[in-house]
């Protein structure tokens, strides 16, 4: 999880020097004001301290961009209040933002959940923070790592905090970062077959004059934006013509719906594409993230790569397309239509995620990019490795834990194969909090077996009627998340299993252990518990159940679990900032006072149908989550989850009870 500490400089001569009215006037526009930013960022406000607020990202919602969520949130925060000026005063504040391992209350998880979170990493962010320049944003190594090439940042000097035994390595973070080119210091690999496909596609609509949309379709980390890089470079020139190539990305939450599209025209060595100085394409390319003057600059955009493509043939690359707002996709859906109604020689290859359910305008391609082989994981991991300047014997051990994932690869070549690294982690996270309840539980229950495990096995641990798991299994198997071993047994992925018994609490691994020793125990005809030295649990005790810690995670940042529901097939599987995905499993929202632990992973949130969201958007999906019925008595809440980072399991304090209340200002 992601802990954002701001509080005013100089507060204390500053409120000497005013009427009590006076400071709660300004008191009240300055809490205000944050608070606004914090809730656009999907953040939530624990605390007020004083004039300090402490937030948390990832509490209520993620999407696996959390600390890149709280670094923009503390820029946007200095950049409001320098220009709103609460009660005409002008404050300055500083900011320190830090990742990691905590134990959180779900019960106290909303705006002024005072003491919902417990953990070091809350008071790293506060001792950051208290040594921020004024006006600045600090950031740990933890989120320096979490955020590097979505942000600017420059070192500052090493800090010995209090109460800290090792100095600490800080950052500042200057501003969001500009478009650059991508460095691939490694051959590809194990995607000639995908290359060659989109090549042939991107030349026969060159050659043709037939405008053709070629979709790279992958999970996050599959390697999608090397791909792109490799096809726009592999078709230089057609029949001797040279080939114009128009390359974009789209950030994660965007300044602007058509920011984007500035890098398209924005002109070359030659000049190529824009007009003249005082025409709306140079008023865009000067102020890209204003809404108003692109929305003005659409129909010129389009024309200026018309006619680019009307003097040599144009290829269009955009990077991330799932993360682009409605009005970029429009605007390349019609530029495609009005090329081939021209008989233009443009082509148009996007990425996106692989559950992206956009329709492509024909002629159209997708292109999947599946996992690696072994042969190909081991040789990209062996390049990999001796960049790092490791034994390349490493490799024979990586490629099960690596799952054919070149992201997790390059996480994997300079960490120990015993550990779990913090990018893997990340993405392992992100496809655990997409699913819902139900799945997740299974899942979780799975990987903490140990072993192979049977849909029997699985009910029991979950004290589950018989018939209920097989289903489950065969969908989480369908997703890739574990695959068959044996007859009605299922293995889990080696990488998702260490990261799903991570967000486990001991107590719950503990619960798991129990209730599966007890049904070997009956299945052997003897009494459970008897002669094992696994304690057997009272009448008159709570049960608890193991699936409501399902969403944390300990190594910076994960989600929590959601409550096991009634059955039910009307959930749409909705993550905040991203559009639902055809396919993918359903998303159920945790409930107050259902434990979990989590850290810097997404977490799935049911909306209500008709409310559609568009990667980027910045308003909290709160408003529109809809509220489950209680779940079967047999499946009980905990009151906690845990996020971080995995080297701090159990070095943190439990809480079991609703924590904390609102402060009266805070509502």
């Amino acid at each position: 999880m992601t802990v954002l500490f701001v509080d005013i400089v100089g507060s204390t001569r500053l409120v000497e020097q005013l009427d009590p009215e006076d400071v709660r006037a300004l008191q009240r526009a300055y809490f205000g004001t944050v608070a606004s930013v914090l809730r656009r960022w999907q953040g939530v406000v624990e605390k007020y301290v004083g004039d300090a607020v402490m937030a948390l990202f990832d509490a209520s919602g993620s999407d696996g961009l959390d600390a890149y969520r709280a670094v923009r949130a503390g820029l946007d925060i200095q950049a409001a209040l320098a220009r709103r000026r609460p009660a005409g005063v002008r404050l300055s504040v500083r900011v320190g933002v830090a990742t990691g391992e905590v134990l959180l209350d779900l019960a106290g998880v909303r705006d002024g959940g005072h003491g919902a979170a417990s953990g070091a990493v809350i008071t790293t962010a506060a001792r950051l923070q208290e040594h921020a320049p004024p006006g600045g944003v600090v950031v740990c190594p933890a989120t320096r790592d979490a955020v590097a090439g979505l942000v600017e940042q420059r070192p500052l000097a090493t800090l010995t905090l209090a109460g800290k035994t090792l100095p600490l390595d800080v950052w500042r973070v200057t501003g969001p970062a500009g478009s650059r080119p991508a460095r691939h210091r490694v051959p590809l690999v194990g995607r000639r077959r995908e290359l060659a496909s989109a090549a042939d596609e991107v030349t026969r609509a060159l050659r043709e004059r037939r405008p053709r949309w070629i979709s790279l379709v992958g999970p996050p980390g599959s390697g999608r934006s090397r791909l792109l890089h490799e096809v726009t470079r592999a078709v230089s020139n057609v029949d001797g013509v040279p080939v114009r190539r128009r390359v974009t990305a789209c950030p994660p939450y965007p300044c602007g719906e058509l920011a984007p599209l500035a890098d398209l025209v924005r002109p070359r060595p030659d000049a190529t594409g824009v007009d003249g100085p005082g025409g709306v394409l140079a008023a865009f390319l000067a102020a890209p993230d204003d809404d108003t003057v692109a929305q003005r600059a659409v129909v010129a955009c389009r024309e200026a790569l018309l006619g680019l493509a009307a003097e040599a043939p144009v290829v269009v690359a955009v990077d991330d397309l799932d993360r682009a707002a409605p009005a970029l996709r429009r605007f390349l859906h019609q530029l495609h239509v009005a090329a081939g109604e021209r008989g233009l020689p443009l082509a148009v290859v996007t990425t996106c995620g692989s559950g992206s359910a956009d329709p492509l305008p024909a002629p159209a391609r997708r292109i999947p990019l599946e996992p690696l082989g072994p042969l190909d994981t081991g040789r990209l991991l062996r390049h990999l490795l001796d960049r790092a300047g490791r034994p390349a014997a490493l490799a024979a051990r990586l490629v099960t834990l690596v799952g054919g994932n070149p992201a997790v690869a390059a996480a994997y070549a300079g960490a120990e194969p015993s550990g779990v690294p913090a990018a893997a982690r990340r993405l392992v996270d992100a496809r655990l909090d997409r699913l819902d309840g139900t799945h997740r539980a299974v899942l979780l229950a799975a990987a903490a077996s140990g072993g192979p495990a049977g849909a029997a096995a699985v009910e029991a641990m979950l004290g589950w009627p018989a018939g209920r798991a097989e289903p489950v299994l065969r969908a989480l198997a369908a997703a890739r998340l574990l695959h068959p071993v044996a007859a009605g047994r299922w293995a889990v992925d080696a990488l998702v299993a260490r990261v799903a018994a991570l967000r486990l609490s001991r107590a719950v691994r503990a619960d798991f252990a129990r209730r599966l020793r007890a049904a070997k125990d009956t299945a052997a005809g003897r009494v459970p518990g008897a002669a094992t030295g696994v304690p057997s649990r009272g009448a008159g005790e709570r049960e608890v159940c193991p699936l409501r810690a399902g969403r944390s995670r300990r190594s910076g940042g994960g989600a929590r679990p959601a409550p096991v529901p009634p059955d039910r097939t009307d959930a749409c599987d909705t993550v905040p900032g991203q559009p639902g995905r055809a396919g993918a499993l359903p998303a159920e929202p945790g409930r107050a006072g259902q434990p979990v632990r989590a850290g810097p992973a997404a977490a799935a949130t049911r909306i209500v149908p008709g409310v559609t969201a568009w990667p980027g958007q910045r308003s909290s999906p709160s408003s529109v989550v809809a509220a489950w019925p209680d779940p079967s008595p047999v499946v009980t809440a905990g009151r906690e989850r845990r996020i971080g980072p995995p080297w701090r399991v159990g070095r943190n304090r439990r809480r079991t009870e609703p924590g904390g209340h609102a402060l009266g200002l805070a509502a």
